[in-house]
């Protein structure tokens, strides 16, 4: 079963703010397809 997460808002983030949120995407989706 997959689940399909979406924001229903969108986000201007700043150059800073955008990496860390691909880092702690990345980090989910690592221990989602890890464990």
């Amino acid at each position: 079963m997959k689940t399909h997460k979406a924001y229903k808002f969108r986000i201007y983030p700043n150059k800073e703010q955008e990496i860390l949120i691909n880092k702690t995407i990345g980090c989910s989706r690592f221990v989602f397809n890890h464990f």
